[in-house]
């Protein structure tokens, strides 16, 4: 009859698979904020290139339309003819559906604006005038 006991042990023992779990518990709390600044700052960069996008935009309905569409009109006239739009030539942006800031929520546009012909601008992640970081606003004046 063959022994049982002369075979090798394979496998990890319990305490093993718990060191190697610490191991990956360490690296994921000290990569982890890390990577969470970093997606934050991919976002507001992001709303700053459509921030920029949005007023090339407004720049071509201008220039078909002679004047910036007004408060009401919104940036949909991009997109879509305003009734009292003679001359428009668009759609101006790519997509037929208006675009959300990196935060999912709509870009704020006023025309005439308190800063120039139009203001266009998105109030970060918290929503809320103001803020730094994530936080920030991101303006079409600056």
């Amino acid at each position: 009859m063959k022994s049982y006991r002369n075979r090798a042990q394979t496998g990890f023992t319990l305490l093993e698979l718990l060191v190697v779990l610490g191991i990956i518990a360490l690296l994921a709390g000290i990569v982890g904020p890390q990577v969470m600044k970093h997606m934050g700052e991919s976002k507001t960069k992001a709303a700053r290139v459509q921030v920029e996008d949005l007023a090339a935009a407004l720049d071509m309905y201008k220039l078909d339309l002679g004047v910036y569409p007004t408060t009401e009109q919104g940036l949909k006239a991009l997109i879509e003819s305003p009734d009292s739009a003679k001359r428009w030539n668009g759609p101006y942006l790519r997509k037929s559906k208006m675009p959300l800031d990196p935060w999912q929520q709509e870009y704020h546009y006023v025309s005439p604006g308190e800063h120039g012909k139009f203001d266009l601008f998105t109030l970060g992640a918290d929503g809320k005038e103001g803020g730094e970081g994530e936080d920030q606003d991101i303006v079409s004046w600056e």
